[in-house]
């Protein structure tokens, strides 16, 4: 519950700064490279501190530490509320998703922890909590800016957040940890298959988070060229949304029913069956295919996350959640640049076909995976 309620602000925080954007522009008289520059740095920063932020646990509770961040990352955008220029506003971001780093990592084990073989199921609940946080603070940030300035709109914001530091540090309780056990100078076999798996499913979580950042930056110009206005394009992304929350909560149950291999290939053939559908069909059948496109293209996520624990030591599953959310966040901060650049050269419609064929380049890996998952899960701890 406390793990969903980090990862429901945190991912909150994250977009509510696309809110922000406009406000940030007309204060400061910002181009669109600097409002890039902001955005970046903020997803930036986060990126490269998981793997940081979980070593720290060699030294103090995880707990701790995701009560600590989530206070780093509240007084961030406390103090981008006083910045007076964009220097300032970005260091106050750099220490938002400095914050922000310690969560991903530390609140994913914590659940793996206390449900062991059964975490699959709830941590599609909990990556379905981030979804939420999507959906509700970015529109109360911009409610909020409908009454107040986004300085003030800023600061309530961050006291929400130090709310749910405190009840993290009074509430949860402490975040069992496994002694770490020195590694031999020579790895038994199963071992070295569960270092392949691990890194398997890594580049199989960057492509399919590529797949869906790529297809969502096509998105709203595909819509348009069928004649969808400005608000019909926002109420259709809207149905991505809702169908991937969705998909994030129903498919990490359904992975612990019907296994990793049926689940992610019945997910990422749909998403490019539902992505060449959408190119050929008309604006009202596109609209109704959505939140099925989304269920599929945002559920295979959980399915991924829940795997992780099953391909790696239990003392190692704070580095090994680290490790995997930089790739899937490295790959959200590349994929719409390289998406971008393919479909400037060979048009929407052929940069679209390139996101549902990076989908169905997941199948193959996961044909290789699931022998090795198989095969470690027959090896005791």
């Amino acid at each position: 519950m406390f793990a969903s309620l980090a990862h429901m602000l945190h991912d909150g925080f994250m977009d509510m700064t696309y809110v922000l954007l406009p406000s940030w522009q007309a204060d400061f008289a910002l181009d669109y490279a600097a409002l890039a520059l902001l955005r970046g740095l903020n997803v930036g920063v986060l990126a490269a501190l998981q793997l940081p932020s979980s070593r720290l646990t060699r030294w103090w509770n995880a707990r701790t530490i995701l009560v600590f961040g989530t206070l780093l990352s509240s007084m961030g955008y406390a103090l981008a509320g006083f910045s007076g220029g964009l220097c300032a506003l970005c260091v106050s971001l750099g220490l938002a998703g400095a914050g922000g780093s310690t969560q991903h990592p530390l609140a994913s084990s914590a659940i793996s922890r206390a449900y062991g073989d059964k975490a699959r199921g709830p941590l599609g609940t909990y990556n379905f909590a981030g979804d939420l946080g999507k959906a509700l603070l970015p529109p109360l940030i911009s409610v909020l800016l409908t009454a107040m300035r986004w300085r003030s709109a800023l600061w309530i914001a961050a006291g929400l957040g130090f709310v749910v530091a405190l009840s993290l540090q009074w509430l949860m309780p402490p975040i069992p940890t496994v002694p770490s056990v020195p590694a031999p100078i020579s790895l038994p076999n199963h071992m070295v298959a569960r270092e392949g798996g691990f890194w398997l499913l890594f580049v199989i979580g960057a492509l399919d988070t590529a797949t869906r950042i790529g297809f969502l930056l096509f998105l709203p110009f595909l819509l348009k060229e069928k004649g969808a206005g400005p608000p019909l394009i926002g109420l259709a992304l809207s149905f991505v949304f809702i169908g991937g929350g969705f998909g994030k909560a129903a498919c990490g149950w359904l992975g612990e029913r019907f296994g990793l291999l049926a689940t992610v290939v019945t997910t990422e053939v749909g998403t490019a069956a539902t992505i060449f559908g959408l190119l050929h069909l008309q604006l009202r059948p596109s609209l109704a295919l959505l939140p099925l496109l989304g269920i599929m293209l945002n559920g295979t996520s959980s399915v991924l996350y829940g795997t992780v624990p099953e391909l790696v030591e239990r003392s190692r599953l704070e580095r090994a959640f680290a490790i995997f959310y930089t790739g899937v966040l490295g790959a959200s901060a590349l994929a719409p640049i390289l998406y971008g650049r393919f479909g400037d050269i060979a048009g929407i419609s052929w940069g679209t076909i390139a996101a549902a064929l990076t989908a169905l380049a997941v199948v193959p890996l996961m044909l290789i995976l699931t022998p090795k998952l198989k095969k470690q899960l027959q090896v005791p701890e």
